[in-house]
């Protein structure tokens, strides 16, 4: 199996997740504001060195737009498919595969503090599982993860079955490696206006 280099990941698309619900939010969590900007930007930081970037988004959206702004791909989940970021997973497994790429990189766009080297420490620590993700003492960030492209068929499967598995658990399933972080902060969600706020006090 190949594997991506700690210090290489030019085989390595990247996926901004913004094809949420947000309905704990309120709102379009990509278009809150986060240190004078969208949190779709702080987000999107972490792939910005890969190759390839694309955002998933609902059409209409603002991240869409704000995707189509940076020139980024911004992909749709697949008509039928159940809601949720395992979708916009696969649909950026396909995209990556079909322009020559044998990973994908992803992060949720409510998660604004991640760390530079995120896709660095998973990119080692994979090994020869399907996927890495990154563990902290707050718990298991299974939408701050490496996937292996040829885990496609099987996530695709999976969610033609008609329901959306739990992101860690189909994880689990696939035997997916944990990658262990020191700074737990870093991967906080803002999942609510309150837990924004928070962030912003911290950050």
């Amino acid at each position: 199996m190949s594997r991506p280099q700690t210090h290489d990941l030019s085989n390595v698309a990247g996926v901004l997740l913004a094809g949420g619900q947000s309905s704990r939010f309120g709102a379009e969590k990509a278009a809150a504001t986060f240190r004078g900007a969208p949190m779709f930007d702080a987000a999107l930081r972490v792939l910005a060195d890969l190759p390839l970037l694309a955002v998933s988004a609902k059409p209409g959206s603002f991240a869409e737009r704000r995707a189509l702004s940076l020139s980024a791909t911004v992909l749709h989940d697949e008509p039928g498919m159940p809601s949720g970021p395992l979708t916009g997973i696969a649909a950026a497994l396909a995209w990556a595969e079909r322009n020559g790429l044998a990973f994908v990189a992803s992060v949720p766009c409510d998660a604004p503090l991640l760390p530079d080297a995120l896709f660095k420490h998973l990119a080692a620590g994979i090994g020869g599982a399907r996927a890495a993700y990154a563990v902290t003492t707050a718990g298991p960030h299974p939408l701050c993860a490496l996937w292996r492209c040829d885990v496609a068929p099987i996530l695709r499967a999976r969610l033609l079955a008609g329901v959306h598995p739990a992101a860690r658990t189909f994880l689990a399933d696939i035997g997916a490696a944990p990658v262990h972080f020191s700074d737990a902060r870093a991967f906080a969600n803002a999942n609510t206006t309150d837990a924004l706020a928070a962030l912003e006090r911290i950050a």
